[in-house]
Formats: structure tokens, C-alpha cells, sequence
């Protein structure tokens, strides 16, 4: 399998006078999941929309796995899936009769079908339900089902337009464990989203559009860090209530905590060099205190910041 990528050069979508994306340059690749943010109106879904050839770009191109969308449609879908305000799935279909229309039309060879479709269930944890009625499916459980569609000709590339908006608490995590498991299966998942505690726990890296523009993309770590004070941000969880006295006495004097602020009797939120390599060293600095570290990952808190301030400068 090639490195799977996604780019845009020189993208831009107008409606009449109404400007939605404005010469979007944008290069992703790996197998990695990329958070694409941007408040409401932003361009996020248009730009989707142009990767997936839902709608003409008003000039720009763009490629999939290095293929022009616009010049050979059929070619780079095919390394591709796309779930951007998919229809219902008939009620009165099962799981396994929705995923083999949708594998015939993406032209998975029916020798191969069973096998996919029980995979991508699978993938999805829905394998128990694959011969139940959709109809009788809660929302999130039809998300599941979407996504596996998405799924169900192996892409390389994975585009999501808010895969949890809508959904309860269990179905958005649900659909979040989902998108993490991808990676592992080589793809570059591109994903919408204005839920910014979903992009911190699922996602590698960040691209924030506002009014059409690209204004970053970069590492979590490295936003954090390059628009707040030079350091990143991270939250740790303890499963014990801490000391006070532990966390100005011992936690803030650790080799790399750069400052510390203690968010509630189980949660600290650590300042810390932006560098992989640093951070490992805090992880292993605190897990060696025996506290009962539980979670250690980028602060939610730390992208909030970072997206207020980049959208306010566009004010």
C-alpha cells in the first residue's frame, strides 16, 4: 500500500458573490487522523465536498493519493471513502444487504463481498447485528453502519463530515473508538469537526479554516505550543484524589513541568515542552511517583485556547 495523502492546490469554491473556500493549499499524508476545525460557515464541508466531487470547485484542484480528482474522478474515489450527509439506510434492511449494494456499486468483486462486509462489521462492532433490521437501529448504531459502508472497499483514505454530531454520549464515543482503530489499519482519516475535546482525543494533528482560509496546520502539540507560551499542554488524571501539597511540592518540580494547575482532586494540567521525546520523559518522571497516573494527553483546554484566538484575529 502507497502512503495514502490528501492535497489541495490553489482550492476555492465560490457561490455567486459568496466566497466559501479561498485557495486552500493543503498537503496531508500517512496514516494518521486529521482534525479539520472551523466554526459553522467555516468552508469545512464545502472543501469535503470538493475532495469528494460532490461539488466543482470554482478553481484549484484536488488529489487523492497524488490523483486529480477533477481529471480522473473514477481512479482517486476508488482510494477513498466518504461519508459527508449520507441518506438513511432502508429500515427494512439488515446490515449485510445495505453493505452489499453499497459493495457492488464501489465494484468490491463478489468473490470478495462476505469477507469485506463481515471485516468492516467487525471494525465497526456491529458483526452481532449484521442480520437484525436497520429500522429497529439506534442513531449511533446507523452511524456504525455508515462508517462501515465508508469501509467496505478497503480505502486508503477516509473522510468524515462530523461523524458524532447528533449522536448520545455512548454513540460518540462509540464513533470515536472507531476512528482510532483506523490508523492502524494504514488510512489517512480527514475529519470534520467543531467538537474540540473529539479532536484532542482522537486526533494526530489540526487544520483550522475560518471564512475559507487555512490559518494552521500542524501537530497538536506543535499548535499548542507555538500560539500559547512555547509550551504544550497536557491533563493528567489520577485515580486518587491528590495532595495539594504534592502537586506544588513534587509534580511542579519534575524535570520538564514547566508550570502546573490543579483543575479538580484527580486532574492536573501540566505545561510541558512541546517535543515527543520531553513529554516521555514527564509521562515517565510522574508515572514513577506511584501516584496512580491514569491518563496523561493533550490538553482540550490548550486547543480551546488556540481556537479562540486564531478565530477572534479574523474578526
Amino acid at each position: 500500500m502507497n502512503t495514502p495523502s490528501l492535497t489541495s492546490v490553489g482550492l476555492g469554491k465560490s457561490f455567486g458573490s459568496f466566497v466559501a473556500v479561498q485557495g486552500l493549499d493543503l498537503k496531508v499524508e500517512g496514516a494518521k487522523c486529521v482534525g479539520f476545525l472551523g466554526p459553522n460557515g467555516a468552508g469545512k464541508t464545502t472543501t469535503l465536498k470538493m475532495f469528494a466531487d460532490m461539488i466543482f470547485p470554482s478553481r484549484g484542484e484536488a488529489f487523492i493519493n497524488g490523483i486529480s480528482v477533477r481529471k480522473d474522478r473514477k481512479h482517486a474515489l476508488s482510494h477513498a471513502g466518504v461519508l459527508i450527509e449520507s441518506p438513511e439506510i432502508y429500515p427494512s434492511l439488515s446490515p449485510t444487504e445495505a453493505l452489499e449494494m453499497v459493495a457492488e456499486i464501489r465494484g468490491v468483486p463478489r468473490g470478495e463481498q462476505p469477507r469485506r462486509i463481515r471485516s468492516v462489521l467487525d471494525e465497526v462492532k456491529m458483526l452481532d447485528w449484521a442480520h437484525q433490521k436497520v429500522g429497529r437501529f439506534s442513531k449511533g448504531m446507523k452511524q456504525r453502519i455508515q462508517i462501515a459502508a465508508a469501509l467496505v472497499h478497503d480505502p486508503e483514505v477516509l473522510i468524515l463530515d462530523e461523524p458524532s454530531t447528533g449522536l448520545d454520549p455512548r454513540g460518540m464515543a462509540e464513533v470515536r473508538a472507531i476512528v482510532r482503530e483506523q490508523r492502524k489499519h494504514g488510512r489517512l482519516i480527514f475529519m470534520s469537526s467543531h467538537i474540540l475535546s473529539e479532536v484532542t482525543d482522537v486526533c494526530d494533528e489540526v487544520a483550522l479554516i475560518d471564512r475559507g482560509k487555512l490559518l494552521f496546520y500542524d501537530t497538536l502539540a506543535n499548535v499548542t505550543a507555538r500560539f500559547s507560551t512555547g509550551n504544550a499542554q497536557v491533563d493528567a488524571v489520577f485515580v486518587r484524589p491528590l495532595d495539594p501539597a504534592q502537586v506544588t511540592g513534587t509534580i511542579a518540580h519534575l524535570p520538564g513541568v514547566k508550570a502546573v494547575e490543579l483543575l479538580d482532586p484527580k486532574r492536573v494540567r501540566l505545561g510541558v515542552p512541546p517535543g515527543a521525546l520531553e513529554q516521555a520523559q514527564v509521562l515517565e518522571a510522574l508515572v514513577a511517583l506511584r501516584l496512580g497516573l491514569v491518563s496523561f494527553k493533550e490538553s482540550t483546554g490548550a486547543l480551546e485556547d488556540v481556537y479562540m484566538q486564531q478565530i477572534a484575529r479574523g474578526d
